[in-house]
């Protein structure tokens, strides 16, 4: 078994690689569609709003993962970090629960590039569909960490490429350039209004149109745990990994926001088409209201090819989960919580095994086969969406235990590898309190007349009873001891003296020019 530290020296990822590998698994088809599910729900000021409010909260997140990480660079790291400085069993219940949240999403992404493919034609069966992707999925993360490397860093680009496309059509159609000549700017957060009364009618409605705006923020806004799986893969994981958490404050917040804008941009809340789509469950990318918009406008041609870029970036969040799952469930076995068989690797150090158990849940997407694929994406949802939530609850937790042991130690934050602006541990307590509420109110809707499912219930709820029971079972078994704060083991065992060797001993590969200077934007 390849020990914590050894990993080291299988590192392959380019900081470049690294940064583009967050991109890929933050942007994916919740971005582009899935967003504008809820903007009949809260309407344009509602959808925006709802985004930056939780855009504060996940900035607080964002930072705690970034110190912690940047500090210990190591595989899994956030979950192991939790194990080590709070408790074991606390840290096997995130690491599971974020596990099933990889796992879980390989699916998602199979059954959306399914409903993606009915925008042009039925007639692909389902289950050939599947298959390619799980034959893909495999083939890219089972060659080599650098071939991964390579095809997350293309794929993120037609990401980016797409949504900067989609902000420009906004712009210069908002603004008359389009075949009808019509410059409506604002004009439907007058007409048919800027916000909308969910549920209930008046300001209370208002705000329950808010709070499900924020609720699918908590599933659209993620990133900071996938540059942690990188972390221990990174050619310098230091310098890269600061890169990568600065960035994300700037490039993905402004995706995650300028996105939410420009959906209550395009089209009116009460867009008959938009609802149609919606009701019936059919045709994903043509229910993304950048789609639409340019399907009223009588546009030819474009839409396909959103459509088509759209499907490349719900490849790119499949691909890029499975690596995170396969890279956790490794990092759980090197702490014995996970099956030792877990941690073999290769002689490339690719932990082939875990790569193996992730992809066996890709086999879910053929619950297509007997269930409508619409139905299949709102069950994968709403489970995702509160395993975000309670990983980032936990990994705050872990910060503040973090944080306390520095103080008690004398260690200045000024000192560690990223030092975020937020001051703290008043952001940890802001993003404890944010995430935990959030995770409570996940279907807050189920609760008023005429709106309760038991199923919808059990989907929202059942990952808190999960991580319960996983944190439970294994403080009773194991008979785990917390870690008060304040006494936790900075050296992580003396694993950050050999980080530091490693760092300083560190001789960057010869490259060319260009390479150089693609490099230069990332490191």
């Amino acid at each position: 078994m390849i020990s914590a530290g050894s990993q080291h020296l299988h590192r392959k990822l380019r900081g470049r690689e690294v940064q583009l590998f967050a991109v890929g698994g933050a942007i994916g088809t919740s971005l582009f569609v899935q967003m504008g599910a809820v903007l009949p729900k809260g309407g344009p000021a509602g959808l925006f709003l709802g985004f930056v409010v939780y855009g504060t909260v996940i900035l607080c997140v964002n930072q705690c993962f970034a110190e912690m990480v940047c500090y210990l660079p190591i595989p899994c790291p956030y979950v192991r970090l939790a194990s080590h400085w709070v408790d074991e069993a606390f840290g096997l219940a995130m690491g599971y629960n974020f596990f099933l949240n990889m796992a879980l999403g390989i699916p998602y992404e199979i059954v959306a590039i399914n409903v993606l493919l009915t925008y042009w034609t039925d007639e692909v069966p389902v289950a050939a569909v599947v298959a390619a992707c799980i034959v893909l999925y495999a083939g890219l993360n089972i060659l080599t960490v650098r071939y991964f490397g390579i095809s997350e860093f293309y794929l993120s680009i037609f990401k980016i490429f797409l949504m900067l496309a989609l902000m420009l059509y906004t712009f210069i159609t908002m603004l008359g350039g389009n075949p009808q000549g019509d410059r409506y700017g604002f004009r439907y957060w007058n007409d048919p209004g800027a916000f909308v009364s969910y549920l209930v009618p008046g300001d209370g409605g208002r705000f329950c149109g808010l709070l499900a705006c924020m609720i699918q923020a908590s599933f659209t806004m993620v990133g900071p745990e996938y540059i942690s799986m990188a972390a221990a893969e990174a050619e310098r994981p230091r310098s890269v990994m600061r890169k990568a958490y600065s960035a994300f404050v700037w490039r993905l917040m402004f995706f995650f926001l300028g996105g939410a804008l420009c959906m209550g941009i395009v089209l009116p809340y009460d867009d008959p088409t938009l609802k149609a789509r919606l009701e019936s469950g059919s045709g994903t990318g043509a229910a993304s209201p950048y789609v639409i918009s340019m399907t009223n406008f009588r546009i030819r041609g474009v839409p396909s090819l959103v459509n088509a870029l759209i499907m490349t970036s719900v490849f790119s969040a499949g691909n890029n989960l499975v690596f995170s799952g396969s890279r956790l469930l490794y990092g759980m076995a090197l702490d014995g919580q996970a099956p030792s068989i877990l941690a073999h690797c290769n002689k490339r150090g690719l932990p082939y095994i875990a790569v193996a158990v992730t992809m066996v849940f890709s086999a879910l997407g053929f619950l297509q086969v007997s269930s409508s694929s619409a139905q299949v994406l709102d069950w994968l949802v709403s489970v995702l969406t509160a395993s975000y939530l309670i990983n980032y609850f936990g990994t705050c937790i872990t910060y503040l235990h973090f944080h306390a042991s520095l103080q008690r130690n004398g260690v200045d934050r000024a000192t560690l590898p990223y030092k975020g602006r937020l001051p703290q541990p008043f952001a940890a307590w802001y993003a404890v309190f944010g995430t935990g509420i959030m995770t409570l109110v996940l279907g807050f809707d189920l609760f008023f007349p005429g709106h309760w499912e038991l199923a919808g219930f059990f989907l929202n709820y059942t990952m808190i009873g999960f991580f319960i029971v996983c944190f439970v079972s294994w403080k009773v078994v194991k008979r785990t001891k917390y870690v008060w704060p304040g006494t936790a083991d900075l050296s992580f065992n003396g694993l950050k003296e050999q980080i530091d060797a490693y760092e300083e001993s560190y001789v960057p590969p010869v490259r060319g020019r260009i390479s150089r200077v693609l490099n230069s934007y990332f490191e």
